[in-house]
């Protein structure tokens, strides 16, 4: 069941939020392997269409880039590499995707991340008022206005969902 937790983890994502002004709330689950977006929408009792997954990819010079996409929606790979000028883009090992972000693959946030990356987010996003995203651990999310994602991770919208 979701516990909403004053005491929520401290993690590098909850740090930049703080120091960005960034109002949010914590949401910590149980966390089950390979479970994706439908175990914690269930468990927080949101929509999957309202948790957002935080994707690391690469293109086709290995160069990582992270993509913001709705948790019961797939990214074309072959329409997000038209949109933004690449050549190709696909997901990263979960290896190279922890060493990208800093962060454990199930666990990754768009806040605070280990080093700058392009971030692309699908513009659909922006049609709720509240969308629930990884804080920086397995099992945490933080809900968070996606018009402050937009204020402070700046991400380019493309329309990239199947």
């Amino acid at each position: 069941m979701s516990k909403q937790d004053a005491h929520a983890p401290e993690t590098p994502a909850t740090r930049f939020l703080k120091q960005h002004s960034v109002a949010f709330s914590a949401h910590l689950y149980d966390y089950e392997a390979h479970g994706g977006t439908k175990v914690s929408s269930r468990e927080l009792n949101v929509p999957e269409h309202a948790v957002v997954k935080t994707l690391v990819m690469e293109d086709e010079n290995a160069a990582p880039l992270i993509v913001l996409m709705h948790g019961d929606r797939k990214v074309s790979t072959k329409e997000l590499a038209r949109q933004t000028g690449r050549k190709r883009v696909e997901p990263c090992a979960p290896e190279t995707a922890n060493r990208h972000s800093g962060y454990l693959v199930g666990g990754t946030s768009p806040f605070g991340l280990r080093k700058r990356m392009p971030i692309f987010m699908e513009r659909t996003i922006l049609d709720l008022a509240l969308v629930y995203i990884n804080g920086g651990r397995r099992g945490f999310l933080v809900g968070v206005s996606p018009h402050e994602i937009m204020r402070v991770l700046q991400p380019e919208l493309v329309s990239a969902s199947i």
